[in-house]
């Protein structure tokens, strides 16, 4: 597995449970974050479309998070963009 230290500047809901994600070096895709991670746990918030659809970026950990601390790599999203 490969390691980045590239930050998620952009999140961008998309149908589904996808997302359109920009890098900071300008790499940028689609996530299908339905196939990414199981919706148990702290991820099972997820589930709830209105819920998944408030993802932000948060900066100061450089990459997408939800209200209830759920949260991911931002190398395991860059190395799933479609």
């Amino acid at each position: 597995m490969c390691t980045y230290d590239v930050d998620v500047v952009k999140v961008k809901v998309l149908d589904g449970y996808r997302l359109y994600v920009q890098f900071a070096d300008g790499k940028a895709g689609e996530l299908d974050i339905a196939k990414l991670v199981p919706f148990v746990g702290v991820f099972a918030s997820l589930k709830d479309k209105e819920f998944f659809n408030a993802v932000t970026v948060n900066s100061d950990i450089g990459t997408i998070c939800w209200a209830n601390g759920a949260d991911l790599a931002p190398s395991y999203l860059y190395e799933n963009l479609v």
